[in-house]
């Protein structure tokens, strides 16, 4: 993947808690990092580019959650340890595809500097009469970060890796739960609208890959990752712009399983 591709947990950094994504310690929950090399001469990838959020950001929207999920055991609900905020789904790409896209999401993320974010209320898509997907919206610095993800969706293109939804407008979200079947999930986006989660900062971009396998919960390996620009200082710091989250206004691909 290169020389300057360094291969990282998908929620990586300093400090990070033993329950987070792409962790060896959860190699039980069916995430791999697999010694080496992690492509084979002319093997296609299902990837995917994402922002990983911190531990305890995670840990308080799991804790919001989790009354929840015994309430509808019909719906496939995401693995907690493999949470994440996707930028940019790139389906099926080659070896040789992946070799060019790694220096171009280098000088993506190069170009940008960290973004404020925050979780924030729910939603379904299509419609929470008749969802697909069950998420969590994003409030904080959504501009940005619309901006970052424009930029890794131009350079996968350039790399010969369109993204399948390229011009469809971006639509932050972290994924909670898929239905098997189109449900009315009313009751949950209602249970979590009104939620405004702690501030945190997306300082990182992640390439990863998404394995489907014979189990409902897909297999991520972490293959690159690549830090944002800090931002220059301006005096005090203060929170993001947090107004409400009623949908994912500006942000991530619509309905990607990445």
């Amino acid at each position: 993947m290169g020389d300057n591709a360094h291969r990282a947990d998908l929620l990586s950094g300093t400090a990070r808690s033993p329950r987070t994504g792409l962790d060896p310690a959860t190699q039980r929950e069916g995430i791999e990092r697999p010694p080496g090399s992690a492509v084979a001469p002319g093997e296609l990838m299902r990837l995917f580019v994402a922002i990983a959020p911190p531990p305890a950001v995670l840990d308080e929207l799991d804790a919001l959650v989790e009354p929840l999920r015994a309430r509808r055991l019909d719906l496939r609900w995401t693995n907690r340890e493999a949470w994440h905020v996707t930028l940019a789904f790139l389906g099926q790409v080659d070896e040789a595809a992946a070799a060019r896209l790694v220096p171009r999401l280098q000088r993506a993320a190069g170009r940008h500097h960290q973004v404020r974010l925050a979780f924030a209320g729910a939603g379904a898509f299509p419609a929470a009469t008749r969802a697909n997907v069950l998420w969590s919206g994003l409030s904080g610095d959504r501009r940005a970060l619309a901006r970052l993800a424009e930029s890794v969706a131009a350079g996968a293109s350039r790399a010969g890796a369109p993204p399948p939804d390229k011009g469809r407008r971006f639509q932050p979200h972290l994924t909670l739960a898929r239905c098997r079947m189109p449900a009315d999930v009313t009751e949950l986006v209602a249970a979590l609208e009104d939620y405004q989660g702690q501030p945190w900062t997306a300082d990182r971009v992640h390439l990863v890959r998404s394995r489907l396998g014979a189990t409902e919960q897909p297999r991520y390996t972490s293959l690159a990752n690549w830090p944002l620009r800090t931002p220059p200082a301006t005096g005090p710091a203060t929170g993001p712009a947090t107004g409400p989250a009623t949908g994912p206004t500006t942000g991530g691909p619509v309905t990607t399983t990445g």
